[in-house]
C-alpha cells in the first residue's frame, strides 16, 4: 500500500501558525494520526500570481476514514481556520488537499484521487518526495520521484526549503 498523503499550503499571515494549527487539528481528530511530516517549503504562487508566497508541506497520515469522510475532515479544518474560496488559486489561510489514498483512484464530482494536478506542482511533489520518493502514483503509472523529474527545473528551483523537518534536527 502507498499510504495516505495530504498537502498543506498557506499564504496569508501568520503562515507558519496556520500550518501548525492545521497539523494540530489533523492530530487531534479522533480518526487521524499524523505519521510523518515533511519540511516546510516556500513557493511562488501558481495560477493567480498577484499574491504572497506560500508555505507548503506534506504529511503522511493513518486513518480509518473513507476518502469522502477524510475530504470532509480536511474541509472542516479549512473552514475552522477561516478558508474563503473567493478567487480560484487565490490567497488562503490554509489549503488541506488529499494527494494520495493508498493505491486508490477516486473520480467523483467532489473528489479526485490522486490529486488531478499533483504531477504539475513541484510545490506538492518536492515535499512528497522528501517523505516517500518511491511511492507509486496510481493513474500516473510511475513513482512520485519520476513525476518530480518531469517538472520543469525552474519550477523545482522555486520550491525553497523554509524550515527543515524538526525530526532532522535531533
Amino acid at each position: 500500500m502507498t499510504g495516505i498523503y495530504i498537502a498543506l499550503g498557506t499564504n496569508i499571515e501568520p503562515r507558519e501558525t496556520y500550518l501548525k494549527e492545521a497539523l494540530q487539528l489533523l492530530q487531534h481528530h479522533s480518526a487521524i494520526t499524523v505519521a510523518e511530516q515533511s519540511s516546510i517549503y516556500e513557493t511562488a504562487p501558481v495560477g493567480y500570481t498577484d499574491q504572497a508566497y506560500f508555505l507548503n508541506m506534506a504529511v503522511k497520515i493513518e486513518t480509518s476514514l473513507e476518502p469522502v469522510q477524510l475530504l470532509e475532515a480536511c474541509q472542516a479544518i479549512e473552514n475552522e481556520l477561516g478558508r474563503k474560496r473567493t478567487i480560484r488559486f487565490g490567497p488562503r489561510t490554509i489549503d488541506v488537499d488529499i494527494i494520495l489514498y493508498h493505491d486508490l483512484t477516486v473520480h467523483t464530482d467532489r473528489l479526485t484521487i490522486p490529486h488531478p494536478r499533483m504531477h504539475e506542482r513541484a510545490f506538492v511533489l518536492v515535499p512528497l518526495t522528501e517523505l516517500s520518493p518511491d511511492i507509486y502514483v496510481p493513474g500516473f503509472e510511475q513513482r512520485v520521484s519520476g513525476l518530480l523529474g518531469k517538472c520543469p527545473e525552474s519550477d523545482i528551483k522555486d520550491v525553497v526549503q523554509w524550515r527543515r523537518n524538526s525530526s532532522e534536527d535531533a
